[in-house]
């Protein structure tokens, strides 16, 4: 048995949603830095502190409406955000109203990129050459930025906390607020993705703002049932967004 089965077993939550943080000005900033060809964000705020932004704001609460609406067996019993702004406000905007328990973890927060926060792909290659090689070499799963974690850091992470939530909240709908990165490492500790698997997903597949991610207990697994659903705001008036390839270091800002 295969160490992702392990943690799957036959106990723990019954559903596990993961829900990416509405559009952040940091999301915006990146944008605009893409457009104009900029090596930096023009943005002043550490990572851990960036806002929503009026439309992230917007789609926080057309996610609670639709929350408000599920019948009582789809709502969560738990919930569980990364402890940076963008994260928190969007569960506490969506689900503060609900009767249901709350709690930051850490290990939920976005991927640290260290020297490269800030920086767009054009940045990181003007001012690191030597290190968007090695990243080249090394490939976007593995690669660690200087000071930073890679991607296999952050499965680190999310394979710890589900082992917590296989132990303490069996039979508990569970609903995690994240980051486009975090999002992805689940797929690969709950599905036993590869390296190559996970990469293809990647690169073919957004993570919309506010989008649902749903898994449901099956027998001694997690099945995943949808992924990056943002059908919800069909009927909003906050904008559709999601999280564009970058080609260099990607970021959820």
């Amino acid at each position: 048995m295969g160490l992702t089965r392990v943690l799957q077993g036959r106990h723990g939550p019954v559903e596990l949603v993961l829900v990416r943080h509405g559009e952040s000005v940091g999301n915006l900033a990146d944008t605009e830095a893409r457009d104009a060809e900029a090596e930096r964000l023009d943005l002043s705020a550490r990572d851990a502190d960036v806002e929503l932004s009026p439309n992230g704001e917007e789609q926080a609460r057309t996610l609670g409406r639709w929350v408000a609406g599920l019948p009582e067996d789809g709502r969560p019993d738990l919930v569980v955000s990364s402890p940076y702004r963008r994260a928190a406000d969007t569960a506490r905007t969506a689900l503060g109203d609900l009767d249901a328990e709350m709690l930051l973890d850490e290990r939920l927060r976005e991927r640290d990129l260290g020297v490269f926060d800030g920086l767009t792909g054009k940045g990181i290659r003007a001012s690191y050459p030597e290190e968007a090689e090695r990243r080249s070499h090394v490939g976007k799963f593995y690669y660690q930025p200087p000071s930073g974690e890679s991607w296999a850091d952050v499965v680190l992470r999310v394979r710890s906390l589900l082992a917590d939530l296989r132990e303490g909240y069996d039979g508990a709908r569970v609903w995690l607020f994240t980051h486009q990165a975090v999002i992805m490492s689940f797929r690969y500790a709950l599905e036993g993705l590869d390296e190559a698997e996970l990469l293809e997903i990647d690169r073919t597949m957004r993570i919309p703002n506010t989008s649902v991610t749903r898994y449901r207990r099956r027998d001694d697994r997690l099945d995943l049932v949808d992924f990056a659903d943002d059908s919800h705001l069909s009927t909003s008036p906050a904008e559709k967004t999601e999280e564009p390839d970058h080609g260099g270091e990607a970021r959820d800002a």
